[in-house]
């Protein structure tokens, strides 16, 4: 059975959760192998073993010293190594681009923003905001797939993890560019919007850029905190927190909707929630067609009775 790359998404050793949705979308095509840049491997090595990585490449921490190519060179070398037959990365700003640089390098084709894909490596996109869903593959050499987070359900399954150290040397024009600064952003006390089991979002109906009544149901159902595009163009909510076709995609267990319509262009973005809570003045909102438990009322009277029935139930 020929490898699947899968490149890891890791934060000091602490596999990030689009690694297991990829493992586990790997396995359908082939041997799950992942490629781990940086330090940490030993960390998070039980992590994907638990989600199926036969193997676990490890690369010099050097290369993370520079922007995205040497990670394209890498990946690039490993294919032809291996005779894989994918690579899968998570669909972020950064791994969209080695994706190109690494289908270049092969002579292949890249398939972006990727929903789900099939054991044929036939690729699912959605589009329009979710209106549409089109199909597509590569016609020729090893298909780079860049999967959207949340898109296709984490599957445990036991791997080998069996761990290999690689190398690649660097071509002068992938070390043209190197990372001389690193500023860590500060985290706060809640679950990263992407990772968390619960998200609980306010939209256009919060009405100003006070949120403190979404923050408040969302720290106490231990949630992170999301916003729609509505909110965040009006300039209440920073634009890291959107969710929705031009946002973050979440799949959360539990997600609130406070004052969201819901548009087409939000619901791309969080419609694969396993439970869906609506709080709306509007009895049409859109919102309510996809939600499970839905409430007609001022998202500033509700919430903060819910809070506070969850705090005395903790």
């Amino acid at each position: 059975m020929a490898e699947v790359l899968v490149l890891v998404d890791h934060v000091d050793g602490e596999v990030k959760k689009v690694t297991t949705e990829l493992l586990t979308a790997a396995r359908r095509i082939g041997e799950p192998a992942a490629v781990w840049v940086g330090g940490g491997a030993d960390a998070g090595k039980a992590k994907l073993a638990e989600f199926g990585a036969q193997k676990v490449y490890t690369a010099p921490a050097e290369l993370d010293d520079y922007v995205v190519a040497p990670k394209a060179e890498l990946l690039a070398k490993l294919a032809g190594e291996k005779s894989a037959a994918a690579v899968l990365v998570s669909a972020t700003p950064e791994n969209k681009e080695i994706a190109g640089r690494t289908a270049v390098k092969l002579g292949s084709g890249v398939l972006t923003d990727v929903v789900d894909v099939t054991g044929e490596l036939v690729a699912e996109h959605s589009i329009f905001g979710g209106a549409v869903v089109t199909h597509a593959r590569v016609q020729s050499g090893v298909p780079v797939v860049a999967v959207r987070p949340n898109s296709v359900p984490a599957e445990p399954a036991e791997g080998a993890a069996e761990q290999e150290e690689v190398s690649v040397e660097l071509s002068a024009a992938a070390t043209g560019a190197k990372v001389v600064e690193r500023v860590v952003q500060e985290k706060g006390a809640r679950p990263e919007l992407t990772e968390a089991a619960i998200v609980v979002s306010g939209g256009r109906g919060v009405g100003s850029d006070d949120f403190s009544v979404v923050e408040a149901l969302a720290d106490s159902l231990d949630a992170a905190v999301g916003a729609s595009r509505a909110a965040v163009d009006s300039g209440w909510y920073p634009n890291q927190f959107q969710v929705g076709q031009t946002g973050k995609t979440v799949s959360p267990n539990l997600y609130v909707a406070l004052g969201i319509s819901g548009a087409i262009q939000h619901r791309a973005g969080m419609q694969t929630s396993k439970n869906i809570l609506a709080v709306n003045k509007d009895p049409e909102a859109p919102i309510f067609e996809l939600a499970d438990f839905g409430v007609v009322g001022d998202l500033h009277t509700v919430a903060p009775q819910l809070t506070e029935e969850v705090t005395k139930r903790k």
